[in-house]
């Protein structure tokens, strides 16, 4: 049996990457999406490979009219929203030194108030629905320390507070909030910002003595959408080849 058979998702930072790798699993798996994302270009060609179980979405996390517009073009769809999957997310790495309050907003804005605006958008709708799962991606940088990435560490153990948090206040409506921990995982976010060098560098400190694949954290995000994982609230999941071990 399919594992998300009559789920409807939303999966932000849908077009690529790690989102794009749970979209097609979530399809694969029965359940209807949305494809949320800034990529125009690259979501409307992922809903056309998908088909009829997919809408794109233009979306802006930072904008809380955004939340509204994506929660409401997937009601009016798909009649319901039973999963929000928090995966977009900026990553521009800079030491402390290096890092000014724009930057530092940046990756607030984005990474931490993006994941509270999805949350608060999409939990009465879910309540609707008669509960849910809302899956937020942090990081391993945001379960230890990482010299030169202080924005984008430090707003993913954002990340993780407001899920810890959340899931203990929306447990008796029935929702369930969780996280995910990518480690070292080969997306374009990683190549665009980090030299060859340095990412073989970071490579070699990881025990599997490789980079993760997409579709690993797809798996992940897959158990906490599901119902198999009923009783799991407040939960962490690394998938990072044993490098946060």
């Amino acid at each position: 049996m399919k594992r998300l058979k009559d789920k409807v998702a939303i999966i932000t930072g849908g077009a690529s990457g790690i989102g794009m790798a749970q979209a097609k699993l979530f399809v694969a798996e029965g359940a209807k999406i949305v494809v949320a994302d800034l990529n125009d270009g690259a979501g409307r060609d992922l809903v056309k490979t998908l088909g009829a179980s997919s809408l794109f979405v233009h979306h802006d996390v930072m904008s809380e009219d955004s939340w509204r517009d994506v929660v409401a073009k997937t009601s009016a769809e798909f009649g319901r929203v039973n999963v929000l999957v928090n995966n977009a997310g900026v990553y521009k790495p800079k030491p402390f030194q290096d890092t000014d309050q724009a930057l530092l907003d940046l990756h607030y804005r984005v990474n931490v108030v993006g994941t509270f605006l999805g949350m608060k958008s999409a939990y009465p709708v879910m309540i609707q629905a008669g509960g849910g799962a809302i899956v937020n991606i942090s990081s391993g940088a945001g379960m230890r320390g990482y010299a030169g990435m202080f924005a984008y560490s430090s707003s993913k153990w954002m990340v993780r507070g407001l899920s810890k948090n959340a899931s203990l206040d929306l447990a008796t409506s029935g929702i369930r909030v969780n996280t995910i921990l990518p480690g070292l995982i080969d997306t374009p976010l990683l190549g665009e910002n980090n030299s060859k060098d340095y990412i073989d560098g970071l490579k070699a400190l990881v025990p599997a003595q490789r980079l993760g694949r997409p579709e690993e954290v797809a798996e992940a995000a897959l158990y906490l959408a599901s119902d198999a994982s009923s009783f799991v609230m407040g939960a962490e999941i690394t998938v990072c080849g044993g490098l946060m071990a």
